[in-house]
Formats: C-alpha cells, sequence, structure tokens
C-alpha cells in the first residue's frame, strides 16, 4: 500500500508489517475484517476473520494485540482507499470526479457503521480519519462548484450527511440504492 498524503496514512504504514509474507498476511487480515464487518457488524468472530484470511489466530492476535486495533486499522485502511480514489479521479471533469468518489464514499459507508459500532465517536482515529476524508473529498465538490455544475448553496458536510442518509437505508440490492442515489445526486447537480 502506498501513502497517502493525507495523515491517516501513516496509521496503517506504520503497523505494516516490512517482511513480505508477515505484509501479505496483515493485508489479507485487513481484507478479511472487511468483508466480516460489512457481513456480520461489529460482532464479527476473530475467528472467522482469521479463517478468512487463511492464518491462525495467533497471526491476527501478533498484528492486532486487541479487537480495537483491529476496528481502527480496518477503519483506517478504508479512509486511506478512499483518500487514494480523490486522488485518483482528481483528473476527471469536475462533475465526474465528485460522483466517482462519492460512489466509493457510499461503499467506504459500510465498513464505518460496523466499526462505529465499535469504537467511540471521540476516538482519536475517527478525528484523524474525518480530516483525512474532508482533505480529500472537500476539494472535489469546491472544484464542482467553481465549474458551475454543483450547488453552491450546501457544504462538503451536507453533502456527506445526504449520500450517508441514503446508504444506512436498507434496500433490495446495489442497484436500487444506485438509483436513489442518482437521484438525490440530480438535486446537487446544477445546469441539467
Amino acid at each position: 500500500m502506498t501513502a497517502t498524503p493525507f495523515p491517516v496514512g501513516e496509521l496503517v504504514a506504520a503497523r505494516r508489517p516490512h517482511r513480505k509474507d508477515a505484509a501479505r498476511n496483515y493485508d489479507a487480515l485487513l481484507a478479511a475484517a472487511r468483508e466480516a464487518f460489512a457481513e456480520h457488524g461489529s460482532d464479527a468472530s476473530l475467528e472467522d476473520v482469521a479463517r478468512r484470511a487463511g492464518v491462525g489466530i495467533g497471526t491476527l492476535y501478533r498484528n492486532f494485540p486487541t479487537r480495537r486495533d483491529l476496528f481502527e486499522c480496518v477503519y483506517a485502511d478504508e479512509v486511506n482507499a478512499l483518500c487514494a480514489a480523490a486522488l485518483e479521479v482528481a483528473d476527471r471533469e469536475p462533475w465526474e470526479a465528485l460522483t466517482a468518489w462519492l460512489d466509493r464514499f457510499a461503499g467506504y459507508m459500510v465498513t464505518k457503521r460496523a466499526v462505529r459500532e465499535a469504537l467511540n465517536d471521540e476516538s482519536e482515529i475517527f478525528q484523524s480519519c474525518r480530516d483525512s476524508m474532508y482533505s480529500a473529498g472537500g476539494p472535489l465538490l469546491e472544484r464542482a462548484q467553481r465549474a458551475g455544475v454543483a450547488r453552491p448553496d450546501m457544504d462538503f458536510t451536507d453533502l456527506l450527511r445526504m449520500v450517508a442518509g441514503i446508504t444506512a437505508t436498507v434496500f433490495d440490492d446495489d442497484a436500487q440504492r444506485d438509483r436513489v442515489l442518482a437521484i438525490a445526486l440530480d438535486g446537487v447537480r446544477t445546469g441539467r
């Protein structure tokens, strides 16, 4: 994983082992935990996480001594990916860049809900992740507003709350969620 230029990028990078086999196990554990948390919420068993990653429970505990350590690293890893996605789409047309990033944000919300159950909102990791996310995604909205393709009377917090509210709803399938999100974003777009 390459570090992002955002503060939270250092958390996962600092904990990731340097030896290749250990780094592979670490990455596999993060991916397995992300899946388990998305499916079972904060109650996902650590034994299931280790099994999904193809490692023993001892390997999990060597990398993440506590359940909280695992939650924090999964959350920070998701935010790192979200920040990287902002950089990846930044050269697209303003509206396309914003909506591509918001689509990625919608996916991130699944992991965030599971982690939020386990961590306190006052946690230092939440503040750091929030700051990184705003630093990465906020300029996409500002650029779309300057280009005249996004409402000028909203701020980034308004936009994230709208998308978070939509993703908190239970949908029949991803297609329905995407359709509802597209309808809401039509209310953000100007000059249609």
